[in-house]
């Protein structure tokens, strides 16, 4: 897809209308942004600095949690879920309502179409984020950017989920009012399968449990291991690249990874403008 994304993005000064700790370290800062929220589509995200001086001066890349919508189903606001884990998470976490701070987007290329049949989302640390509008989208629940897809209550969505503790899960009662199944994945053993988890959905996949698109977002280890299973089980599979950036608009090259290319050659490209959705396939895997 063409490097064109950031066209349609827009640079304002918003109100906080809600900063909450979801989980440990966690917070679901949600934003009052009108214009934006009718605009992004799941899998986008939104450059935000916590707040309206330089300091810091680069913004931090956040997926589209949710679009939020008034009494009459008007979108007027977004929700973006976050961990504290430097200095401008840090100050963001200590902003109240009322405040306002700068954002950009929607950015990137987000989700396209559904396809027919079961689906597995597979996230690790705070990669879920991208999932709860996909799935609320793709079964016909919301709409997003002005398009509404027809419900499909039949279809079955499975999320595997993995966090180092069960106390960094985040936004389980909102991934359950969906409908979807999740299974749960810790390091410490402290809830649902003591491990990674890719290998609790290499389990499912064992037990004939196999989705018609896998979708994975999540750290890089993580995603590399979801792209090799995918590619030796022949998986439609994408993925949600959450490599660092600056500008979020393709300008200081700050995010790139390395494509293949239909040749069988690779090039670097943007992942804040040509992502951060891609093909397994395509990834190159360290």
């Amino acid at each position: 897809m063409p490097s064109t994304f950031a066209n349609e993005a827009v640079q304002r000064s918003v109100t906080i209308l809600e900063n909450s700790r979801i989980a440990r370290d966690t917070f679901r800062l949600r934003l009052e942004a009108p214009e934006m929220a009718r605009k992004i589509r799941p899998g986008q995200f939104v450059m935000v600095r916590p707040g309206l001086a330089m300091d810091p001066l680069l913004g931090r890349p956040f997926a589209l949690y949710d679009v939020v919508r008034n009494s009459s189903d008007e979108a007027f606001a977004i929700d973006v879920v976050y961990l504290v884990v430097g200095r401008g998470t840090q100050a963001l976490s200590q902003r109240t309502p009322g405040e306002k701070i700068s954002i950009w987007g929607p950015l990137g290329n987000g989700f396209q179409e559904p396809v027919e049949g079961p689906l597995a989302f597979v996230a690790g640390g705070i990669g879920q984020t991208p999932f709860l509008a996909l799935a609320r989208w793709w079964s016909g629940q919301a709409e997003y950017a002005g398009i509404r897809f027809p419900e499909t209550k039949s279809q079955r969505i499975r999320l595997y989920y993995g966090v180092r503790s069960s106390e960094l899960l985040a936004g389980m009662d909102d991934f359950c009012e969906t409908g979807i199944e999740i299974q749960i994945a810790t390091d410490d053993g402290s809830v649902g399968h003591h491990g990674y988890v890719t290998p609790l959905f290499m389990a499912d996949l064992r037990r004939g449990r196999r989705p018609s698109r896998t979708i994975g977002c999540g750290p890089q280890p993580m995603l590399s291991s979801l792209a090799k299973l995918a590619i030796a089980e022949g998986l439609d599979c994408d993925l949600s690249l959450e490599n660092h950036m600056a500008c979020g608009f393709g300008a200081c090259f700050s995010c790139v990874t390395p494509i293949l290319q239909d040749d069988g050659s690779s090039d670097l490209r943007r992942v804040c403008v040509d992502g951060p959705i891609f093909q397994a396939r395509r990834v190159v895997i360290p």
